[in-house]
């Protein structure tokens, strides 16, 4: 997490751009023929790296290996690296010191021997392998041998590791490597990927396959700069949107003294939550650090529009004669509002109940009932306005400065243009919401009364809201009762005034073109007619539209206001993680003809997996998730061209207001000019969001054998649905070619069909869900994401077990191997770092008991896992 006030002091933590470059130095050790402790008992060893200061007659200590129990020739899957830029060098001597540990579990050990030898030895022996004595303390007798062999990283080629074990075949598995300052890759180490992904951990494997090759696999963990970047900007357009709306309210004019005293109310709301905000983002704007949040902190208030654990998973794999591989996981806290408790529920069922509370505060309150989707068009018109009704206007002295100029072809375009977005203005307006809102701006002026008494207009209907009165019913009865009749308020006012539009408009297109000299005096009055048409136009409905939030905003106070600081907050979550995985998506198919085609044809699916239980607090966690993953259908992304290189120039920007945001993502000028040009025009590009929920731990046994999990069913049926969906768009509009080939002969179709029936089906635990969806996630190219509470220890489970059965599905990784891949990754791997990374601790949070109910295949390696604080 970043820290407030100041720095880390470490390079790779303090925000700087890093460029990390391969390794120089990359060991692996085995022992052999290490001497028994007592006569009865094998050893169980583990190995301590360390530095010898030849100056200072001192020791540095390095790594550790994992402990391999029970054998006198252990292989040890851990390995050793010593990044660029360490100060090693040939004289460099290292010593080994080999340990006999009696309890793993209270770390127990005694020194059975130690070895030393120079970098230089190793680099310069045949094949750079070492066997080395081990000695005692006291240097006197031989208790074994150790073998140090350099890892090479460059082709694999058939048999080359077989020297490594070839006296150890039980254990001739696996050897990992951890990179902690960088990447192993060029394609990973490039200045578009540097500029937002930082502060990289990599390990190194070698797992053996079926036919007996050996396969390369590389995990690489990455935080990402849009986990404090995102939530800085939407809170600056939060703050920007909140203070457009106390100036719009203000520019009502004047109102009777009731609903004069609700806008004050309304307002100094208002004013609370921008100065809430102001303050969450000043807190923000002081952090330096790492660039993502701990999952100790999730309940922090001044943290809480920032994605918990955010971080990038890649696994690369290299297969002999093969070509590499990628996956990509984005793993990340599940979005919800922690810091606000979850003791009501979440956003989902808050909403629900605030709906329905509603109808009652606008009764209350003397208001209209207007539902989520007529202020949400309200929200729209007024953006709307605020876009088009500047741009009329330059476009009309464009028009003026084209005459001036006497070229006929500049004032036809201008005057086309022109045409296109006064035509574009109108249809926005020409709504029956902004004629009905009118009407009741009108009774709510000073002096007015109807015939039958003070202005109640309750659920007023119109087409497409909620429950609309029927034309008997008392309610309705009431409502028209209290609408003033033709004589007091000319109803076909606005329909005459948005129509002079269009014909202030046409005036101008059907004037006959006299000679050029006289086009300006001849289009200048006919212009500022139109010009007057549309300012007069934008004012009544930019007022009309303000008066419809204000009573949508009254009958909020004060729990839907807090609704709003509530999804703004899980949004803010929500679009981070989104974002943090379209860069990475993008970057790695920017240069695939396929993929970039399906990005601006039909866009992206984003497939969530939630491993959240529907029991106590995580169903609240859950309900606000559900929320915040669906607000994201109002995202589009946009590619832009960047003015340099330079990271600054790289990071995305997000425009917009609340229900409709654009992410521009900025890519260097020689990579933005290979796109495709509906691409590089400017084309909004659509994501779609898919949750997947299945509980997997002690609590979700609890809800479904006693509780309530028809919250969980009930989202994956609707989101297979949007999926289904999706997949039948892209395959009416996309080529086949585009898509992704994979090992598995399964058809996409087929595998949609497997997943809907899981979903219809009543299954305790039923991770194969979780599984379909990922595989037809990454068969349409998506982006996947895995969450739990933290993203630290289920998410951890689930990503390595992903991990795995890509490796045996798709690059044949031997059966027999599979589990011991599996428990190497959870023990050793990028997953276990960020458990250490989040609470500084190497334990996954987790007991016995509640591993007996997990699925099996989501439990870690014993003594992985304790208590500790999460």
């Amino acid at each position: 997490m970043e820290t407030r006030g100041h720095d880390l002091g470490e390079a790779a933590r303090s925000g700087a751009i890093l460029t990390p470059k391969m390794p120089i130095v990359e060991l692996s050790l085995a022992c052999r023929e290490l001497s028994p402790p007592t006569p009865e008992r094998t050893p169980s060893a583990v190995v301590q790296v360390a530095l010898v200061d030849a100056q200072e007659q001192s020791l540095a200590p390095h790594s550790w290996t994992e402990v391999v129990e029970g054998t006198r020739d252990p292989l040890f899957l851990t390995g050793v690296t010593f990044p660029p830029g360490y100060p090693i060098c040939e004289e460099t001597r290292v010593k080994l010191t080999v340990y006999d540990v009696k309890d793993p579990s209270h770390e127990t050990r005694n020194i059975l021997g130690y070895a030393t030898f120079s970098v230089g030895d190793l680099l310069k022996s045949k094949e750079q392998q070492l066997t080395i004595s081990l000695r005692t303390s006291d240097g006197t007798s031989a208790v074994g041998a150790v073998v140090v062999s350099r890892l090479k990283m460059g082709e694999i080629e058939d048999g080359e590791v077989d020297h490594i074990a070839a006296d150890v075949p039980g254990q001739k598995c696996t050897l990992v490597c951890e990179s902690p300052h960088g990447t192993l890759n060029d394609r990973d180490n490039n200045p578009l990927m540097n500029a937002v992904f930082k502060n990289p951990v990599s390990k190194l494997y070698r797992f053996q396959t079926a036919d007996s090759q050996w396969m390369q696999v590389r995990e690489q963990m990455a935080e990402c700069t849009v986990s404090f970047g995102v939530p800085k900007q939407l809170l600056a357009l939060y703050i920007q949107e909140d203070a457009a709306r106390i100036e719009e309210l203000k520019n009502l004019g004047e109102l009777s003294p009731h609903w004069d005293n609700l806008r004050k109310e309304v307002i100094a709301h208002y004013g609370q939550v921008i100065s809430s905000y102001q303050e969450t983002l000043g807190e923000l704007s002081k952090l330096t650090g790492p660039s993502f949040k701990p999952s100790c902190h999730k309940g922090q208030k001044y943290l809480e529009f920032v994605p918990i654990n955010l971080h990038t998973q890649r696994m690369r794999v290299t297969c002999p004669r093969g070509a590499d591989t990628m996956y990509d996981i984005i793993t990340v806290g599940a979005p919800a509002a922690h810091s606000q408790g979850f003791k009501n529920g979440g956003l989902q069922r808050l909403l629900s109940r605030y709906e329905a509370e509603k109808r009652n505060f606008s009764t209350a309150y003397q208001c209209i009932y207007y539902s989520p989707e007529d202020t949400a068009k309200a929200r729209q018109v007024l953006t709307s306005i605020g876009q088009l009704y500047p741009l009329i206007s330059s476009l009309a002295d464009r028009l003026l400065e084209s005459a001036q100029q006497q070229s006929l072809d500049r004032l036809k375009e201008a005057l086309q243009t022109l045409s296109d977005k006064t035509e574009q203005f109108v249809h926005a307006l020409k709504d029956e919401l902004v004629k009905t809102a009118l009407l009741a701006l009108h009774t709510a002026r000073p002096g007015y009364v109807t015939k039958l008494g003070p202005p109640v207009c309750n659920n007023v209907g119109r087409p497409g809201s909620e429950t609309p009165p029927t034309a008997d019913s008392p309610t309705s009865q009431k409502a028209q009762d209290s609408i003033p009749h033709h004589s007091e308020y000319d109803e076909e006012e606005w329909d005459r005034v948005w129509a002079n539009v269009a014909k202030a408009l046409n005036c101008i297109i059907a004037t006959p073109p006299l000679c050029p000299g006289d086009w300006p005096e001849q289009l200048r009055p006919l212009v500022d007619v139109l010009k007057g048409c549309v300012t007069e136009v934008a004012d009544r409905a930019r007022k009309s539209m303000t008066f419809v939030l204000l009573q949508e905003a009254v009958c909020s106070i004060p729990q839907g206001l807090l609704l709003k600081q509530r999804r703004d907050v899980v949004f803010s979550q929500a679009l981070a993680a989104l974002t943090c995985g379209f860069l990475m998506r993008l970057y790695a198919g920017v240069e695939d003809k396929g993929f970039l085609q399906q990005l601006h044809v039909v866009g992206l699916v984003a497939q969530f997996e939630s491993l959240l239980s529907t029991y106590s607090e995580e169903i609240g966690m859950l309900e606000d998730m559900e929320v915040g993953i669906s607000d994201l259908r109002g995202v589009a992304f946009r590619i832009t061209e960047a003015v340099s290189h330079n990271p600054a120039y790289l990071q995305p920007l997000i425009l917009g207001r609340r229900d409709h945001y654009t992410v521009e993502v900025p890519l260097p000028p020689d990579v933005f000019q290979a796109l495709p040009n509906e691409i590089k025009d400017g084309k909004p590009l659509q994501v779609y969001p898919v949750l997947f929920n299945i509980g997997i731990n002690e609590q979700q046994t609890i809800a479904e054998r006693f509780g309530d999990i028809s919250l969980q069913e009930r989202i994956n049926v609707k989101n297979f649905e949007t999926l289904d969906g999706y997949y039948k768009s892209l395959s009416d509009k996309v080529p086949l070619e585009c898509l992704p080939c994979f090992q598995t002969q399964t058809e996409l179709k087929d595998l949609l069909g497997t997943l809907g029936q899981n979903v219809g089906t009543k299954k305790r635990k039923n991770v194969e869900i979780l599984w379909l969806a990922g595989a037809i996630c990454r068969r349409m190219n998506g982006i996947r994401f895995t969450s739990c509470k933290s993203a630290k220890d289920r998410t951890s489970m689930s990503v390595t077990l992903e991990q795995c059965a890509l490796l045996r599905d798709e690059h044949h990784l031997s059966k027999e191997h599979f589990l011991r891949a599996l428990d190497c990754m959870r023990r050793d791997g990028c997953r276990i770092e960020n458990v250490q990374k989040n609470i500084r601790c190497r334990k996954y949070a987790f007991n016995v008991l509640q591993l007996m109910a997990f699925p099996r295949c989501y439990r870690p390696p014993e003594g992985t896992y304790g208590k500790v604080d999460s």
